[in-house]
């Protein structure tokens, strides 16, 4: 049962408040004899990784946020921990201490378990005399246990330079339950028009650089807000590495790709709140993964980057994207793959056994197909599924097997929100509807024209909705009987301050693929 409006308002408040009223409170448990002269708490706090019994804990020290090492000496330093009911901790549930050392750039993540099931706790760090800001956090239904409903902010696409992040502020004050971040959190290269603000460093190579760009990013204090306010699920596009990236090929072919994207992958760990247990020997990272709310939905978690085949008819000299015609049969062999052969297995072997009411695939960018017309005949952008129809098709056929029931794919990465019904046969006229797509739209990142958006929706009839023109956020709730999606927009990232409002309303009933707007 969700906390009253006023009272969930009152928090919200006193959240924005604590940000700054924080460092200055007595340090309760504190245990480190070190003492800190700026606050600790630059980056925020933030939880995520929620099973029914536990949730993951993160923080990381940086008084001096944009300096070497966060302006933290290169020493392991005590940082305690307490999870409450309530937040003036009052009624503390969970508490302890954990080491915050460099080799982790003195970030910390707690996996805070023993927690009963669908239920909402307090949270905060201590550390040399300094109280964090108090976040939100919740456990994931059990069975039967307060799973009636579930309320998602669905984001990505968050270029710094290109807007504020006040998107955050909103997609907090829709007390979500979760957030699914579905890619780019951060961006490593420097484009776009009529920024608002600077990256701080050039393009990330190290893993010193890339740590640099998440503390710039994680200064934000709307996104700060958004992280206290629930849990939060993620995965990744190519912008955490590079533009464009497949597998262990990089779009300009650098010879010394494989370290650059273990940096990358390594600091995309120490700046999130996930298990220690995703960490692998060697340079990968294990990020797909499931998550059940009660017997209301099942959430597969996907990675589309790291297990990819290489994308169809590059251009001379260049990996990465490219825009083709039918000319390019390299796209249509059956062998290519976006998620990997054992990923692909891991996916069908969970839809084909869930238990849940709905199955929420979420990945990263959009699935529908999305072919251009031109006077050379249909375009296709090779990056996204576009490029991989076999596995589009393979992904398509478990959907409609009819072993998951409700299935609804989610997803970012295009700046544009879309709304599509997805077909059995992906783009083939009269194709049984199998399932329903919602694609959000950027954080900050520009879209395309108006012009080329209409162009994709004349030429596929599939797509339901299409909008560039906005930045935003999808904010899904879901039931038993139905799911209903509200493309929130706000006015622009130029401010930041902007209205937010509802640009468009969706609906899918239990049992119907498809969507009724």
């Amino acid at each position: 049962m969700k906390a009253p409006a006023a009272a969930r308002r009152a928090f919200l408040a006193r959240a924005v408040g604590l940000a700054a009223a924080s460092f200055f409170r007595p340090a309760f448990a504190a245990t480190a004899a070190l003492r800190f002269s700026d606050n600790p708490f630059t980056l925020g706090i933030a939880s995520g990784s929620p099973r029914s019994d536990s949730v993951v804990l993160w923080t990381r020290l940086a008084p001096k946020p944009l300096e070497m090492g966060g302006g933290m000496a290169p020493d392991s330093i005590d940082v305690a921990w307490e999870v409450a009911h309530d937040d003036k901790f009052s009624k503390i549930v969970r508490r302890g201490t954990v080491l915050a050392g460099p080799s982790r750039a003195h970030a910390v993540h707690v996996e805070c378990d023993g927690l009963e099931p669908s239920r909402k706790y307090f949270y905060r760090f201590i550390a040399g005399g300094v109280a964090s800001p108090v976040g939100r956090t919740r456990t994931t239904p059990a069975a039967g246990q307060g799973d009636e409903r579930l309320r998602i902010a669905l984001a990505s696409c968050q270029q710094y330079e290109q807007g504020f992040f006040a998107a955050h502020r909103h997609i907090a004050a829709e007390d979500p339950d979760l957030v699914a971040f579905v890619g780019d959190y951060i961006y490593e290269s420097s484009w776009g028009r009529e920024h608002v603000r600077k990256h701080s460093t050039s393009e990330p190579h190290t893993l010193a650089d890339y740590r640099a760009r998440y503390a710039q990013y994680k200064s934000d204090a709307d996104l700060q807000l958004a992280h206290r306010a629930c849990p939060w699920i993620v995965t990744w596009d190519d912008h955490e590495v590079d533009n464009d990236y497949a597998s262990d090929r990089s779009e300009d072919l650098d010879q010394n790709f494989v370290a650059r994207r273990a940096a990358a992958y390594r600091a995309f760990f120490e700046h999130h709140p996930m298990r220690a247990s995703v960490l692998l020997d060697g340079v990968g990272i294990r990020i797909y993964d499931r998550f059940d709310w009660g017997s209301l939905a099942t959430l597969h978690v996907l990675d589309d980057r790291q297990y990819r085949s290489y994308q169809s008819c590059p251009k001379p000299m260049r990996g990465g994207g490219n825009v083709v015609g039918e000319e390019c049969t390299e796209r249509l062999n059956p062998d290519r793959t976006m998620l990997g052969a054992a990923q692909e297995a891991w996916l069908a072997e969970g839809l084909a056994r869930s238990t849940g009411r709905w199955n929420l695939i979420t990945q990263q960018t959009l699935f529908a197909p999305a072919v251009r017309p031109s006077e050379k005949g249909p375009q296709h952008w090779t990056d996204g599924w576009e490029g991989y129809p076999a596995a589009r098709e393979r992904l398509a056929a478990q959907l409609a097997d009819g072993r998951a029931s409700n299935p609804v794919i989610l997803g970012g990465d295009v700046h544009c929100a879309y709304v599509a019904d997805v077909q059995e046969k992906p783009g083939v006229a009269g194709s049984r509807v199998v399932a329903t797509e919602f694609c959000a739209t950027s954080i900050t990142s520009q879209g395309t024209s108006a012009k080329v958006v209409q162009d994709y929706l004349n030429t596929n009839p599939h797509l339901r909705y299409g909008n560039a023109a906005h930045r935003g956020y999808t904010l899904i709730d879901l039931g038993r009987d139905k799911l209903e999606a509200k493309q929130r927009v706000i006015e622009t990232p130029k401010k930041t301050d902007p209205a937010v409002s509802t640009h468009a309303s969706f609906t899918v009933e239990a049992g119907r693929a498809g969507v009724l707007r």
